[in-house]
């Protein structure tokens, strides 16, 4: 669960700095905030990478949740289009990730059992994702 949580600031992290990336446009001083919410969004990705997760999934959530996030946000805060074609593609994108996160899930099982086979140990449930 703490993997998750890490995962959930990172996202949160790196959305705070893409919206203040456009506000930085104006007023430089929201640089600041850039650039520490993408340098903590990397060290809570990084965590979460330590903590188990594979690669493609962590990237995947983070990114695609990260995009939709930073639309809508971005559609609210400073009335950005966003069109059902836009939410559409987003939904694709989630469902894309979805896909990723449960074959790692299913291939996660197969290993255990193949290793369960061999007689070697199962993973520990903390590092599972």
């Amino acid at each position: 669960m703490t993997a998750w949580l890490l995962l959930a600031g990172a996202i949160a992290s790196e959305v705070a700095a893409s919206l203040s990336l456009k506000g930085a446009l104006d007023q430089p001083a929201w640089y600041v905030l850039v650039v520490a919410g993408y340098a903590c969004s990397f060290v809570l990705l990084a965590a979460v990478l330590r903590r188990g997760f594979p690669l493609g999934v962590a990237y995947g959530i983070w990114g695609a949740v990260g995009v939709a996030a930073t639309a809508l946000l971005a559609a609210a805060i400073f009335g950005e289009a966003l069109t059902p074609l836009m939410l559409a593609g987003m939904a694709l994108i989630i469902c894309g990730v979805l896909c990723v996160e449960l074959g790692s899930q299913q291939a996660g099982r197969r290993s255990a059992a193949r290793g369960a086979q061999a007689g070697h140990p199962p993973v520990p449930p903390e590092v599972a994702p």
